[in-house]
């Protein structure tokens, strides 16, 4: 009896279950993407064996791919560090390391001038959820030491301070919080790795937005944790995976491939900056220049020990008898600096603030204009403030 010839698959189904298989060795300068939320198996036996804990395998998109352990690994060489996690933005970040770290009960001190979003974390999810916040002088070493109580389990700290850029005095803040042993974690997005070294000051976990300086085109959101203790880091990595954090991989393909030029880019946003931000010095207009490369701006000498370089950001207080109204005007009269939030992409920008909203204990008070420069020819970009103050 003839036995009938295997039946042949239809297209769809050959083209999906097609036998063909690269060969294994491509190199190329760039990372391959790697897409997908299935990871597939040889066996049951593979599946139920596989790690994902320690980047020894995959089992999950959601737990890492080839392409998101690359990114990983050269943000933690970056920071310093020896393991990262990736967050869908720096604000994520931020979140991992609170939701990951404080219980009901416990409380967290965060730096008077941090980035608000991060304060207004605090104010209202944390408060949900029983987690007390309070807000100390970044300034003064001694008053957070004064602060730290027993159910104090985190404390923040930023360098410089978001928007008015005091630089603290990093060592002496770590110090305080260790002599209590309360955890410390940095928001280093300023430093991008750069200008200081998170970990030899002492930190225990450093995040970063890398939608700032590591993508440096303005086009995406991500951040990262990243710390140099293991059991620190399974704990975050646990409650990164029950919280479904994850990122895609178009995303971190656009950070890998912008990461080689991260210290240049730096570089010349650091000397554009810092020579538009002497520029306003020599004006009339205003107040105070608040880059903590000058020497009059809060923590100069902080900045100066330990730092050997700063982000091209810098914020201008303007005196108080040009009011917002005024100040707005100015910035309408930009013509190369782009009105919108973020940092460190190749356009420069420029955002208004009342200082009485952002900071209403500053020493300075009236309206302030925070300067992000990008990669434009720094005497067009003097130039464009030049013309632009004739609107007041």
């Amino acid at each position: 009896m003839a036995t009938k010839p295997p039946r042949k698959p239809s297209l769809s189904t050959s083209l999906i279950h097609h036998p063909y298989r690269p060969p294994a060795g491509f190199a190329s300068p760039q990372a391959g993407v790697h897409k997908g939320s299935t990871v597939l198996f040889a066996n049951t036996a593979a599946m139920r064996a596989r790690d994902w804990k320690h980047k020894t395998g995959y089992t999950y998109g959601l737990h890492g791919t080839p392409t998101t352990f690359t990114l990983e690994e050269r943000i933690a060489s970056l920071e310093g560090g020896t393991d990262s996690l990736l967050l869908p933005s720096g604000l994520a970040a931020i979140t991992l390391v609170d939701m990951a770290l404080l219980s009901a009960g416990d409380e967290v001190l965060i730096p008077d001038n941090a980035y608000n979003p991060g304060k207004e974390l605090a104010r209202h999810e944390l408060a949900r959820f029983g987690i007390r916040h309070r807000f100390y002088d970044p300034m003064d070493a001694g008053a957070l030491a004064a602060a730290i109580t027993p159910a104090t389990r985190l404390v923040w700290i930023e360098a410089p301070g978001s928007v008015t850029m005091e630089f603290p005095d990093v060592i002496a803040l770590v110090q305080a919080a260790r002599d209590k042993g309360v955890l410390v974690a940095l928001d280093n997005t300023w430093g991008a790795g750069i200008a200081f070294h998170p970990f030899d000051l002492g930190v225990d976990i450093s995040m970063q937005a890398l939608t700032k300086y590591p993508s440096g085109g303005g086009d995406l959101l991500m951040g990262a944790v990243t710390t140099r203790d293991a059991d620190l880091h399974q704990r975050l990595k646990m409650t990164h995976m029950r919280m479904g954090f994850g990122v895609g991989a178009n995303d971190v393909e656009a950070v890998l491939r912008s990461l080689p030029s991260l210290a240049l880019r730096y570089d010349a946003q650091d000397r554009a900056g810092r020579a538009l931000a002497q520029w306003w010095t020599t004006r009339p207009e205003v107040a105070q220049v608040l880059h903590p490369a000058i020497e009059t701006s809060p923590g100069h000498a902080h900045w100066e020990r330990l730092c050997g370089a700063a982000a091209g950001l810098f914020s201008v207080v303007f005196h108080e008898r040009f009011g917002s109204g005024r100040v707005d005007a100015f910035v309408d009269a930009l013509r190369l600096f782009g009105i919108g939030y973020s940092w460190a992409g190749p356009m420069s920008l420029a955002v208004p603030y009342d200082l009485k909203v952002i900071r209403p204990k500053a020493p300075w008070q009236g309206s302030l204009v925070r300067f992000s420069v990008g990669l434009e020819a720094v005497d067009d970009l003097i130039g464009d403030c030049e013309q632009a103050l004739n609107s007041l």
